[in-house]
């Protein structure tokens, strides 16, 4: 079985660079604190958990797929088209679905989400046993 892994790396208010990564059991109380301690330390603190948004965290493409997956398609079958979707209405900005399908390969291969059909038109479903923390909200 592969080790889950998450990390956010992050810039604070006086630019001093911090990097969390964390090996294991991932849990959605565990990424709930890792979300709580950028905003503390990122000088973000007023917004209430209930207000987090995943945009006022900086991370690359893949962070922000691997997020929006986890929290936006968990108990759900959805294709790739579906998640570059979801991906322009939250972060307003498309991804290419050869990145999309990349990205949801690689998820595929940490045992994040699980992947069945064809080449042409595979299905996925993100695994039970991944808690994906809050869930981004779709910009205005």
């Amino acid at each position: 079985m592969t080790t889950k892994r998450v990390k956010i790396q992050f810039t604070d208010d006086h630019g001093t660079k911090h990097t969390v990564t964390v090996e294991g059991q991932i849990t959605r109380e565990k990424v709930s604190q890792l979300l709580d301690y950028v905003e503390l330390m990122a000088g973000t603190v007023a917004a209430s958990s209930s207000d987090r948004s995943f945009l006022s965290v900086p991370g690359n493409k893949f962070d922000r797929l691997t997020t929006l997956v986890l929290g936006r398609f968990s108990g759900r079958i959805f294709s790739s088209k579906d998640v570059q979707r979801e991906y322009e209405a939250v972060y307003n900005n498309r991804p290419a679905l050869s990145t999309v399908s990349t990205y949801l390969s690689r998820l595929v291969d940490k045992g994040l989400v699980t992947r069945s059909g064809s080449s042409s038109q595979w299905r996925y479903a993100v695994r039970q046993s991944v808690s994906p923390g809050p869930v981004p909200q779709p910009s205005a």
